[in-house]
């Protein structure tokens, strides 16, 4: 981990007052630039040189962008930037991933390779602040915005520390002028809501994820043993971590930038609430699919061709999505069923108007929302899976109604985590609000608050389980 809950408890608080005190907007981003170093320094410093040469090269593409017309020049000077961050994430993530397959592929078709073999140590973050760049260089060129022409302002949109290391994905046009202009300090309701989505994030990365956790890794190591509703119990318990645990950092990221009168993005908009798979992608790690969909489907030609290429770009999104989340089959598999699943939706499915904030949950849903549910589940395996052999022996194990003993412990917790995460999601949904709990009366409002604080309290003895976005 960058820090742990100790270190960072007396991290943030240290940082919000002292970036309070100098009241003005230059030496606040000092402040937050430096406290975005030290934080991912903590962790290995030498990657620092990294990120810095990353953001010293996509702001003088952006300033080179700005002073030119020509488009053949300003194409490929925006080439330099696609290069050096793919480049930086492609050598880090993904050079052992290739060097790996193609030994094995060499070594089916009976060659003997000796290709290098490197243990290359993957940077935490670099997926999420390389993305920063690319969107900004590419709005820039695109002329969707203009060039900053301050290296602070800008240092900071791609260091910000709550979101550094786990997103959001920020989006240079959102959040980059709120580091251009001055900040007001945090009212009232400001200040509640960001306290209360720090505590909600907390609540569902401690009690409900870091909970479901060692259930889960031992449905997925004995997955050639387990009988198929321990399998199941499993399969359901990973899909409830992944959701507490990254769309809890994210709470926990965006609550804490709101004290520092800064807004990021909403990443989740309850998306096992969805209707179908189309929805769930615009509800789930939606800095990520609003990126995907913005940057790469759009720039291979989105639906603006045939339906067979609109179904193609689909299919290379999702697999290159897929790809982004991890150096390994078993994501390329996971991302290439989502575009199985939106491109029969697109084929066979009707039309749905959608609006994240005006639609609420109705008992008519019900049905939909549990076979997407349901979909969404069996992707989940292979994302889990350590390699695809896993992931086979797991489904195999469900669908053969394999018999075996039942954890009733794991089965009961997974019931109440199940039951709370239905209830902040329908609640959210259906208040159309990411803070229902404050408009509540005070004795209700303290009874939430203490049944979260308990929750946590009475899971957080157990060993630390770093945020599964971490890794990627």
């Amino acid at each position: 981990m960058v820090f742990n809950s100790l270190e960072y408890a007396v991290f943030f608080p240290t940082v919000l007052v002292a970036y309070w005190l100098l009241r003005r907007r230059k030496p606040q981003n000092a402040l937050l630039l430096i406290a975005s170093y030290v934080f991912y320094g903590a962790w290995d410093a030498r990657f620092l040189t990294l990120m810095m040469f990353s953001t010293i090269t996509d702001f003088t593409v952006g300033r080179w962008l700005e002073s030119t017309e020509d488009d053949r020049r300003r194409k490929r000077i925006f080439l330099i930037s696609l290069f050096v961050n793919l480049g930086i994430l492609g050598f880090f993530k993904y050079f052992n991933f290739f060097i790996d397959s193609t030994a094995g592929l060499l070594a089916n078709l009976g060659l003997q390779p000796n290709l290098p073999t490197l243990r290359i140590l993957l940077p935490v973050g670099i997926s999420f602040y390389t993305f920063h760049g690319i969107s900004y260089t590419f709005d820039v060129y695109r002329r969707q915005i203009r060039a900053t022409n301050n290296l602070l302002d800008f240092a900071c949109f791609i260091a910000f520390f709550p979101q550094l290391v786990a997103g959001p994905i920020g989006r240079a046009h959102i959040q980059l002028p709120q580091f251009e202009h001055e900040r007001a300090r945090p009212t009232a309701q400001g200040l509640r809501s960001a306290f209360f989505l720090i505590l909600l994030g907390l609540f569902k990365k401690v009690a409900i994820a870091d909970a479901l956790s060692p259930y889960v890794d031992q449905a997925f190591r004995g997955s050639s043993r387990a009988g198929a509703v321990s399998l199941l119990i499993g399969m359901y318990a990973f899909a409830l971590q992944i959701y507490g645990d990254f769309s809890g950092y994210t709470d926990i990221a965006r609550g804490s930038a709101r004290l520092l009168g800064i807004e990021l993005i909403r990443n989740f908009e309850q998306p096992y609430l969805s209707r179908n798979v189309t929805e769930f992608w615009r509800r789930w790690h939606i800095s990520l699919s609003t990126w995907l969909r913005d940057y790469l489907y759009v720039s291979l030609g989105g639906n603006r061709g045939s339906r067979l290429r609109t179904y193609r770009n689909i299919m290379l999104t999702m697999l290159l999505g897929g790809l982004w989340h991890g150096a390994a089959w078993t994501f390329v598999v996971w991302g290439g069923l989502h575009g199985l699943f939106l491109i029969a939706h697109r084929a066979f499915g009707r039309p749905q108007r959608y609006d994240a904030e005006a639609e609420s949950v109705r008992m008519r849903d019900a049905l939909p929302i549990l076979a997407t549910f349901h979909l969404v589940c069996v992707a989940w395996i292979f994302f889990r899976a350590n390699s695809l052999q896993q992931a086979v022996t797991y489904i195999t194990g469900i669908i053969t109604l394999r018999g075996g003993a039942i954890n009733v412990n794991a089965a009961a917790l997974l019931l109440a985590s199940a039951a709370a995460m239905l209830i902040i999601d329908v609640l959210q949904r259906n208040r159309h609000t990411e803070t229902p709990v404050l408009d509540w009366g005070p004795v209700a409002r303290g009874v939430a608050y203490a049944v979260m604080v308990v929750a946590i309290l009475i899971f957080s003895g157990g060993t630390p389980v770093p945020f599964i976005y971490f890794q990627f």
